[in-house]
């Protein structure tokens, strides 16, 4: 007895042939006739799912060249367990650069000058993992001195009250005062309470 069938209690088959106990077995040219049928049905199959998720894809697709000496984003790539570019975790860039085009690499490859940090990579990109920079002067942030005491601490001082407004609770009203600090931009003005402003602040009203 085979060691198969004494385990299992039943007699292996083998997959070209399928069939169950009792049912006529064929031999010889039917079996290769029929092997080469199941073949081709597969292969046809096969290639009809390959062709509708080709046709998905291709409406995405698109041609993507960078010219050497630009400058390109490179995309962080999220592998599980593994430290890639030097970032990791959920809050992490997507992007990290830009970095100059070296040159072409192929028709979809391309080669980048990395930073000395990045040493232990390889410098030869695929066109999906590149996104395009434009280099734009609104990027640049001037940086403003801040007077920072000692112990790395900053004092705010509210410069102008820029508007007023009355928040209703269920027993009370509490006005409140939208101030504009020293340091900060209109958009980053906040809302307090006129009543803990006029103590602190009596020179804004």
């Amino acid at each position: 007895m085979a060691p198969y069938e004494a385990l299992y209690g039943r007699k292996c088959r083998s997959p070209t042939c399928w069939t169950e106990l009792g049912e006529r077995q064929l031999l010889g040219p039917e079996l290769v006739a029929e092997t080469e049928d199941k073949v081709k049905l597969i292969q046809a199959r096969l290639k009809e799912a390959s062709d509708r998720q080709k046709s998905y894809a291709d409406l995405k697709r698109r041609d993507i060249e960078f010219a050497v000496g630009g400058r390109v984003f490179l995309k962080v790539s999220p592998w599980k367990k593994v430290l890639r570019f030097g970032k990791k975790g959920k809050l992490s860039p997507r992007f990290i650069g830009p970095y100059k085009v070296l040159r072409r690499v192929g028709p979809v490859a391309y080669q980048l000058e990395l930073p000395a940090e990045l040493s232990q990579i390889h410098d030869v990109f695929h066109v999906s993992m590149l996104r395009r920079y434009r280099s734009d002067p609104s990027h640049v942030v001037a940086v403003e001195e801040i007077e920072v005491n000692p112990d790395l601490t900053m004092e705010e001082e509210p410069v102008q009250i820029l508007d007023r407004d009355v928040k209703v609770l269920r027993r009370k009203s509490v006005p409140l005062v939208k101030v504009l600090w020293q340091n900060h931009g209109v958009e980053e003005a906040t809302w307090e309470p006129e009543d803990m402003m006029r103590q602190q602040y009596p020179q804004l009203f």
